[in-house]
């Protein structure tokens, strides 16, 4: 059995630099890291690392002496005005981490036109050893996993992939026959958290706890135990798990990487 990937995601340390985020992993055990080379919101606090080569040349030599490498980077956007050819400079800066998943969200309520700007993003990416992963989120055009999987079976091309995450696919009401139906091909990374309580009727409350308050895993009320047996066996797992509290709180981004860590752990112990 091949060693199972962990990556550490930028959402659960979102205050830490890339090299700084990379020596976080490298010392709580995660074998990769994800990389935000495009902010999701305009008030995300980023570190441009498109733009900032002395940064990149920093990010690259903290990768090289610690051996972590890159899972994926993120976050493309399609919108309805999306001209794909103007991602080609961060598909080369994620080539240039070694990075193999794009992550990518849709933003365009015209389902058809979304399928062919993703097939077309899968095309730009190809050269690039890049496969692009639709995520699927309740509060964009792509809503929950039958249509993110309906997406990428119609963009029809070999390196499209979905992307589940745990928060998203319990929030989104998708369900687990589903995902046990979709072609292992289309599954190279999952996201894991957890999530507390009833799904919000409010979704602005929905998208607050989604960027500000996860649970680690086995500390709420999703089914994590069925969600990962309906994935790939050893799929590869990035720990995206935001817990503002937790860092309000003082708690270091050190500790906070490595409880999502030994929480992952321990469920996939019991599992």
């Amino acid at each position: 059995m091949s060693k199972r990937i962990f990556s550490l995601a930028s959402l659960t340390v979102l205050e830490l630099s890339p090299p700084d985020m990379v020596e976080v992993a490298a010392q709580t055990g995660y074998s990769h890291v994800g990389l935000r080379l495009v902010p999701a919101t305009p008030q995300e606090h980023h570190f441009a690392l498109v733009a900032d080569r002395d940064l990149r040349r920093r990010t690259l030599a903290r990768l090289r002496d610690t051996g972590i490498g890159v899972l994926d980077v993120e976050i493309l956007r399609l919108k309805p005005e999306t001209v794909v050819a103007e991602f080609e400079e961060i598909l080369a800066v994620g080539a240039e981490f070694g990075a193999t998943e794009l992550l990518v969200a849709g933003n365009d309520p015209d389902e058809s036109r979304m399928t062919d700007n993703f097939a077309r993003l899968c095309d730009l990416a190809a050269p690039y050893g890049l496969h692009p992963h639709l995520e699927f989120m309740p509060w964009t055009d792509a809503r929950n996993l039958e249509q993110a999987v309906r997406i990428v079976h119609n963009a029809a091309r070999d390196n499209a992939a979905v992307l589940v995450d745990a928060f998203h696919f319990d929030r989104s009401g998708s369900r687990l026959e589903d995902l046990a139906r979709v072609a292992p091909s289309r599954l190279r990374y999952a996201q894991l958290c957890d999530v507390a309580g009833p799904t919000p009727a409010d979704m602005a409350e929905i998208l607050r706890q989604a960027r500000n308050e996860r649970r680690f895993p086995g500390d709420g009320d999703c089914d994590l135990p069925g969600l990962l047996r309906c994935l790939p066996d050893n799929i590869a797992l990035s720990l995206e798990i935001p817990t503002v509290q937790l860092l309000e709180q003082g708690v270091s981004a050190l500790d906070r990487a490595q409880m999502a860590l030994d929480k992952t752990l321990q469920l996939l112990a019991r599992i």
